[in-house]
């Protein structure tokens, strides 16, 4: 049984090194996309996972294709389209207390105006067991907005447990004008929300999204109180009593390039929740990660290990799935690209303690 992934995929051009971009003559190529990455952490991790999108008929898309199926993606549901383009974004790394900064040109991307009934819903979700969505693609256009609603609509008419990555972007959500970002993605996604089954946000998320505020917590600070997180969860379902469980990413940001990671799972069934990492004693510790080679992707290599792990039966007890999710997320700090290319086996050795980076001979 396959876990279905749908948004965008775009072209990544990254300045060298830690160049800025203004200096930079030539760019690093790969491709990228919260879902699609969500689907190459599956892959690598054993799982198997389906994409859907929409790309034109080109060249460069067929490299897009190419970088999909390397990790062992189904591509069979992604559209091939006469119009629109491939979206592209740009990034520059940033490093020490200069931030990393991302410019899209995402406008008329074919994702972005084919409509949902295009799709192939039905056959999409045969042999399917799990939809996982974000707040990225919706933030596109209206059409994109509507497939999303619609996807999660068909999931759950056929039984499919739905995840929703919140992912607020405020570069994005610009379709409506009569209405700010914020409130065009609050509207949207409580649209969304009564067909989800598990929300997935980092510490900002709740707040931005769906104006649900973790206390005094100040997140530019970097430092955040982990204790006010449970009860984010808890307002959240409380709302949305469809939603069974609730994931927070904890980024304590010292600089770009050292970071505190850990996360919190509530599960609304057993009304409990749990951080990992956590030391002999229960308490939580997150990861220390200094010298981070690549930030970008690391939410999405969290979801793809919690969405792996809750349909994995050996992992699938809450403590255990957010405890994989966060190593494997951990990891994905150390590698170039928006994809985790971790394997199992490395994850499930740093949860061992395996984590001095000493040389495997």
């Amino acid at each position: 049984m396959s876990i279905v992934t749908f948004g965008e995929i775009m072209c990544r051009l990254q300045s060298p090194e830690n160049l800025r971009l203004r200096q930079a003559h030539g760019f690093e190529v790969t491709y990228a996309g919260a879902e699609a990455s969500v689907a190459a952490s599956i892959c690598n991790f054993g799982g198997i996972a389906r994409y859907v999108t929409a790309l034109p008929k080109h060249t460069l898309a067929e490299s897009a294709m190419d970088a999909l199926r390397a990790v062992g993606i189904d591509t069979q549901f992604v559209l091939r389209t006469e119009s629109g383009r491939l979206g592209l974004y740009f990034l520059e790394a940033g490093a020490n207390q200069r931030p990393s900064n991302v410019i899209y040109d995402r406008s008329d991307s074919a994702v972005s105006i084919t409509p949902y009934d295009m799709y192939d819903w039905s056959s999409i979700f045969n042999g399917s067991k799990w939809l996982h969505i974000t707040g990225i693609t919706p933030g596109l256009s209206k059409i994109a907005a509507e497939a999303t609603l619609e996807a999660a609509k068909k999931a759950k008419a056929v039984n499919i447990q739905v995840s929703i990555d919140l992912n607020f972007r405020k570069k994005l959500w610009h379709w409506d004008s009569s209405k700010s970002n914020r409130e065009l993605a609050e509207e949207t996604i409580r649209g969304i929300l009564p067909f989800v089954d598990l929300v997935i946000g980092n510490e900002e998320d709740c707040a931005d999204v769906l104006n649900i505020h973790a206390g005094d917590t100040d997140v530019d600070a970097g430092k955040l109180n982990t204790e006010y997180y449970p009860d984010v969860a808890r307002q959240l379902i409380t709302q949305f009593p469809n939603v069974q469980k609730v994931a927070i990413t904890l980024r304590e940001s010292i600089s770009a390039t050292h970071n505190n990671w850990g996360a919190m799972l509530f599960d609304g069934g057993i009304n409990q929740h749990f951080f990992a990492p956590v030391d002999s004693a229960g308490q939580y510790v997150p990861y220390e990660i200094k010298n981070i080679v690549d930030r970008v992707g690391g939410g999405d290599a969290f979801a793809g290990g919690l969405i792996f792990s809750l349909n994995t039966p050996e992992l699938n007890e809450p403590n255990k799935a957010v405890e994989y999710a966060v190593a494997a997320s951990c990891l994905k700090h150390s590698i170039k690209g928006d994809f985790n290319f971790s394997t199992r086996s490395e994850v499930e050795a740093l949860l061992k303690g395996s984590g001095s980076g000493r040389v495997v001979r």
